[in-house]
């Protein structure tokens, strides 16, 4: 059955019709073309697709489009104005805190909530609140790294 819903995605309103079935991660990609989400798992297990909504980290592999009526969805690539980093993007390249990219975003996503609830946030507290953000390249020792940078130039 399909449903018309509406959301701001990015900072944009966006009104489209969706199958119920339509995860949040299959509207971003598929219908608004917002790639920099990414799928990994399909179960929730990796953080690839992690975005804000309504402000808070979701795995958006995990949540229906039609739950996200109303609501406001951040991607990686509502991060910054075009031509420009948010400060933790560009820590994680400042830092080396990526190899091939592809867990990146989400990595980003959830460091960023991270560093607005807990701006010093020991490296203990990092690697466990990135517990559900998986990297198959690195070691998280950058990744861990380029968050503390990331949430200290997010303080000034």
């Amino acid at each position: 059955m399909d449903v018309a819903i509406s959301l701001t995605v990015n900072g944009r309103p966006v009104s489209v019709t969706v199958d119920t079935r339509t995860l949040l991660v299959e509207l971003l990609r598929a219908n608004l073309r917002l790639t920099g989400t990414h799928v990994g798992c399909d179960t929730g297990q990796c953080g690839a697709c992690t975005v804000h909504v309504e402000g808070r980290t979701v795995k958006s592999c995990n949540l229906l489009a039609v739950q996200a009526q109303g609501a406001s969805v951040l991607t990686i690539e509502g991060l910054a104005p075009e031509g420009t980093l948010h400060p933790m993007q560009a820590a994680f390249r400042e830092h080396h805190g990526l190899q091939c990219g592809f867990c990146t975003p989400g990595f980003v996503m959830s460091a960023i909530e991270l560093a607005q609830r807990q701006p010093d946030a020991s490296e203990e507290t990092i690697r466990r609140e990135l517990d559900g953000n998986i990297c198959r390249c690195t070691g998280y020792h950058n990744i861990v790294k380029a968050v503390r940078a990331g949430a200290e130039a997010m303080r000034k």
